[in-house]
């Protein structure tokens, strides 16, 4: 009797735990940095990481979003909208000098055809970022909920920094 309790148990059991988990709030995972702190080249890395891990448990729930919330209505937008329906596990922070970031967007832009990869235009938009991003940065630090890499090194030693944090998290 107790044998067939444990065998009906055991069937039941995985089942259940699908079913809470179909129920929670997926994961979120803010990017944020300067311009040039390497957000979208990390951003592709994890993603693949990301892919692998989702191919071994497919229950997974985790989102990456890069470059958001760039600033305090993209915030409240998020909260009024998505609150109830996603929790915030961490903001993955770039944190790169402002010269390095100017550098390799100027690098970029010899490639790129980006027209705002100019040092005029990337001024303005790290005073942008310092005004507008880096307080929410800040919301999150009190929270602790941020997670820094110095992004001021190679993508390969920035992205060891950043799988050591996400496989930490979880």
């Amino acid at each position: 009797m107790i044998f067939n309790f444990v065998c009906a148990l055991s069937q039941r059991v995985p089942s259940a735990v699908y079913k809470v988990a179909l129920r929670m709030k997926p994961q979120v995972v803010f990017v944020l940095g300067g311009p040039g702190a390497g957000k979208g080249t990390q951003c592709a890395k994890i993603v693949e990481a990301m892919e692998e891990t989702m191919q071994t448990d497919e229950k997974k729930f985790r989102f990456l979003i890069d470059g958001f919330p760039r600033n305090e209505d993209n915030l409240q937008g998020w909260t009024t909208v998505m609150d109830d329906k996603a929790d915030i596990k961490f903001v993955l922070f770039f944190d790169c000098g402002n010269e390095v970031c100017i550098d390799r967007c100027l690098e970029r832009g010899k490639s790129s055809g980006r027209t705002d990869d100019n040092r005029e235009s990337l001024e303005k938009r790290i005073q942008t970022y310092l005004q507008s991003t880096r307080p929410i940065i800040d919301q999150y630090e009190k929270k602790g909920k941020v997670r820094t890499v110095d992004a001021s090194r190679g993508v390969d030693e920035v992205f060891t920094d950043v799988k050591a944090i996400l496989d930490k998290e979880g």
